[in-house]
């Protein structure tokens, strides 16, 4: 379900507004008739994540916390 409010209503109707997106409807926030905005609910991880599943997967580079080069900081090449 969708549903679409002009942006000079929103401050009025902030408490509708939440209240329609926390119950899985989509707000199409308008100014006239020029889409401005969309407010979608949050989807929520089916599981929480865990740390440590795959230990060893990823291997930093050997050099990965030395000091980076002076041309990075002033945009030299």
């Amino acid at each position: 379900m969708s549903t679409t409010i002009d942006i000079r209503e929103l401050p009025a109707r902030w408490e509708e507004v939440l209240t329609l997106v926390a119950s899985g409807c989509e707000v199409l926030l308008v100014e006239g008739t020029v889409p401005r905005a969309r407010l979608v609910p949050c989807q929520v991880a089916a599981a929480p994540r865990v740390a440590g599943l795959h230990p060893g997967a990823i291997q930093p580079a050997a050099d990965f916390d030395d000091p980076l080069p002076d041309d990075f900081w002033t945009g030299g090449t």
